[in-house]
């Protein structure tokens, strides 16, 4: 990765180093959202999932990617392209952007990034990706003499 690359996670991570296995888990994200001013993303952990909701008004889902980057990266991106101008047009008012957007998130190790599902409906976009089971410590009771 490149050192002027601002999307590139793995610069220098505060969270790897000497108490990187107390907090292995901390998620983290990089995001750049300039292009689309209405680009929103709310991420929520539930007991069984990390949940992501991206408002992507006007966008259809051939113009968003969901990937999984370096195994516990998941992307999101897209493109929303500018409308053609015909000649005979005359712009009044622009206000709808357009451009690329691109949103990174560093997600727990008890991730199951092999089983990300991703779904549009109403320009909303959903992505669930599954956490594996929390061992529990077995507890063995000590019987006192």
């Amino acid at each position: 990765t490149n050192v002027f690359d601002p999307f590139s996670l793995d610069l220098w991570d505060p969270f790897d180093g000497p108490l990187s296995s107390t907090i292995a888990n901390v998620p983290r994200s990089v995001c750049e959202t300039a292009a689309l001013a209405n680009f929103r993303i709310d991420w929520k952990e539930t007991p069984k999932a990390q949940v992501f909701h991206a408002d992507l008004p006007g966008l259809k889902k051939e113009e968003v990617k969901v990937e999984v980057e370096d195994g516990r990266i998941l992307q999101i991106s897209g493109e929303r392209s500018k409308e053609q101008e015909e000649k005979n047009n005359k712009w009044h008012r622009i206000e709808r952007s357009s451009g690329k957007f691109l949103c990174r998130f560093r997600l727990p190790k008890n991730a199951k990034m092999d089983q990300v599902k991703a779904s549009m409906e109403n320009w909303v976009l959903s992505v669930i990706v599954p956490k594996k089971e929390e061992k529990k410590p077995e507890v063995k009771p000590i019987e006192i003499s």
